[in-house]
Formats: structure tokens, C-alpha cells, sequence
């Protein structure tokens, strides 16, 4: 029986190890060029020209770099606290066994379906002051009303904080559901006696039981903000003026129009170390349950 279960565990590993290979080689060894490339003064062609850290010097002293981070960091706090928020509502109101229950689950997750592109234009669509609500709105006779956040420069972000709430709760909302059908009915009888109020009892007791489905939840939506690029390309291509530009926009508006890679690549290697940093505390997490399951 030993004698199979090793030569059972052989097999798998030489059926994964091409896999591993094109990863190590591919994957991975693409991700530490770009590193590299970052170090060099290249252009609109890689080359070797090395010149330090003076891509990142100059990247911390281009505004239009500063804007993006202040943006994604606004972006991500609205963002990932909004859709927790949502999401968790929602999550409580299905989990009071309300009628058609999969019905509204399946409508409150559809716009997770959809990708951030689908999600911007139609977003962009119901926003903009000329076709969408704004427009609607005035045909109904309310001549004096306005909603132009889309074209105003202050608060065109938020039309995109809007617009990914609303992708993004539904994901939320079924992990969220997921962890409260897991908590323990005595809770709520125990809670009913005691007399404490609902609302306590959710913040309170619930919340922390929900820990590790928050933790999961707050990683993936973060994930989401540092990649956000198909959905400010969508709704405002950054604008108005640089407004909305966000760093994975700055990347690739450096590699494919400015032919400035060495840039380019220094503002992906800052990418990288967030999604890092986003990851880092979720892996340890993970590794630490492992180390302490018996």
C-alpha cells in the first residue's frame, strides 16, 4: 500500500511539473524582467542601459503618478468599506428566509457576471449628463437638475467608486451569506432572551464569527482596486483630464503611447509590491491555520 500511495504521489508530481516549469520560466521570469527593465533607461524598445533608481526618482516626481496613487488609495477605501457594507446588508436581509430568496440572491450577484468593462460603459451610459439620469430626469419636467459627477473633476472618482460598489457587493454578499447560514442558532435564542437587540448582536457577536469571510472578502476587493484599469478606461479614460487616472493606467499609457518602458516598469514593480503587500497578511493567515491544524 505504501509501495502505490509513493508511486501514486510520483506520477502527480511529474504530471504538475511542466506546469511548474512554464510558470518558473514564463511566469515568473517575465514578472523579474519587468523588475530589471525598471533599472534601465529604455525607451520604446527594452535595452540595458542601467541607471539605478532614477526611473523610480523620476516616477515619484511625475504628478500625473502622485494623482494615481492618491486616486487608487480613495478609489480603495470607498471601494472595499462600501461593498463590505452592502454586501453584509444584503447578506442579512437574505438570511431572514424571505420569499423568492433565489431570485434576489441570483440578481444581487449578477453584476459580478459581468466584467469591469460592461460595467463601466453602462455605467458611463446611466451617468453621463446628456443621455443618462441627469437627462431623464429633466425630460420629467425637473428642468433645474443636475448630476454631472461624471464631467466634474472632484467628484468623477466617485462615479467609478459607484459604479464598482455595485460590481463588487454581490461577491460579498454570497460569502457574507455563506458564513452567516454557519453561525449557530443558539446565538439568536440565547440573544432573544437576554433581550439584546439585533443589531448588537450582528456587530457585536456576528461580525467577529464572520472574521475570516471579511479578511477573504477585503483581499479579493482589494486585489480589485489595484488592477483597476477596464473600468476608469470605460466610464472616463481618467479624465476629465487626469482626474480619474489610476496606476495601471499610467503603465500601459507609458509602454503603448509615451514609449517610455523603463518608466512604465518602475510603476509596475510599485504594483507588484502592493499586490503584495495585499496578499502578504492573507498568506500568512493561511499558513499559520495549516501550522496549527492537527
Amino acid at each position: 500500500m505504501k509501495t502505490y500511495l509513493r508511486s501514486s504521489k510520483f506520477v502527480a508530481r511529474l504530471a504538475i511539473t511542466p506546469f511548474v516549469v512554464i510558470v518558473l520560466l514564463i511566469f515568473v521570469g517575465c514578472v523579474g524582467w519587468s523588475v530589471q527593465l525598471s533599472f534601465t533607461n529604455s525607451k520604446l524598445l527594452p535595452n540595458g542601459d542601467f541607471v539605478g533608481l532614477d526611473q523610480y526618482y523620476r516616477l515619484f516626481r511625475t504628478t500625473r503618478w502622485i494623482v494615481s496613487l492618491k486616486n487608487m488609495l480613495l478609489f480603495g477605501v470607498f471601494f472595499v468599506s462600501g461593498a463590505l457594507i452592502l454586501g453584509f446588508l444584503l447578506a442579512i436581509l437574505l438570511d431572514q428566509k424571505i420569499r423568492a430568496e433565489a431570485f434576489f440572491r441570483t440578481i444581487f450577484l449578477y453584476p459580478y457576471s459581468l466584467s469591469f468593462v460592461v460595467t463601466g460603459l453602462a455605467w458611463q451610459w446611466f451617468l453621463n449628463p446628456s443621455l443618462g439620469l441627469q437627462n431623464a430626469v429633466r425630460e420629467l419636467g425637473w428642468s433645474s437638475f443636475t448630476f454631472d459627477w461624471l464631467t466634474d473633476q472632484s467628484m468623477a472618482i466617485y462615479t467609478i467608486v459607484i459604479a464598482a460598489i455595485w460590481h463588487g457587493s454581490g461577491l460579498v454578499m454570497a460569502l457574507m451569506l455563506a458564513g452567516l447560514r454557519g453561525v449557530d442558532p443558539e446565538i439568536w435564542r440565547a440573544s432573544k432572551i437576554d433581550g439584546i437587540p439585533t443589531w448588537r448582536v450582528y456587530v457585536h457577536i456576528v461580525a467577529p464569527i464572520l472574521g475570516p469571510v471579511i479578511f477573504a472578502s477585503v483581499v479579493l476587493l482589494s486585489l480589485s482596486v489595484v488592477k483597476g484599469f477596464d473600468i476608469v478606461v470605460a466610464m472616463t479614460n481618467g479624465g476629465p483630464g487626469i482626474a480619474t487616472e489610476v496606476p495601471a493606467k499610467f503603465v500601459l499609457d507609458h509602454i503603448l503611447e509615451r514609449a517610455n518602458v523603463g518608466l512604465a516598469m518602475a510603476g509596475a514593480t510599485i504594483m507588484l509590491i502592493t499586490v503584495i503587500s495585499a496578499l502578504a497578511p492573507w498568506l500568512y493567515v493561511q499558513h499559520m491555520r495549516k501550522r496549527n491544524s492537527p
